[in-house]
């Protein structure tokens, strides 16, 4: 009998560790996110969000301030619309600026808030217009080498 209660003690605290492994891992991931605060939600509309995902964090001076809650196409005016859940404890001015960035050189893309001046604050369902789209390294590096041509092509010409 005693072999058994042991046994159940031993199987439950495996249980439990699993259970609290896989709660790190989406955790970690930005797949699950534990959200007791309310917020309010203002959309964003950006020419190229690059990578972003859904649950990507919305930071501002480094700290983070909401969630990406979804990310949406807008066919009329042909620019990705992205929805975000900011905590309500933060407001920031209308004038407000947003911008696609990355974590590191490869690292996950996030939105960060430059904010504005205005008196007038963000509230729920506010669209913002002032952001600035993702780096595309695949452009950069395409710019890079056009560039390179350009300039081997104008010096032999020169000659």
């Amino acid at each position: 009998m005693q072999r058994s209660k042991n046994d159940l003690w031993v199987g439950l605290f495996v249980l439990l560790g699993a259970a609290a492994l896989v709660f790190l891992a989406l955790q970690s991931a930005n797949l699950l996110q534990l959200n007791w605060r309310s917020g309010y939600t203002v959309t964003a509309r950006f020419d190229n969000i690059g990578g972003l995902k859904p649950q990507a964090a919305v930071r501002s001076a480094g700290v983070v301030v909401g969630r990406v809650k979804a990310i949406g196409f807008d066919d009329t005016t042909y620019q990705a619309s992205v929805e975000l859940e900011l905590d309500k404890r933060y407001v920031f001015p209308k004038d407000s600026s947003f911008k696609i960035l990355t974590s590191g050189l490869l690292g996950d893309q996030y939105i960060g808030i430059e904010a504005g001046f205005a008196d007038a604050h963000l509230a729920a369902g506010d669209t913002i217009t002032a952001t600035q789209s993702a780096v595309v390294l695949e452009n950069l590096i395409g710019q890079f080498l056009y560039g390179r041509a350009e300039e081997a092509a104008s010096a032999g010409g020169s000659k």
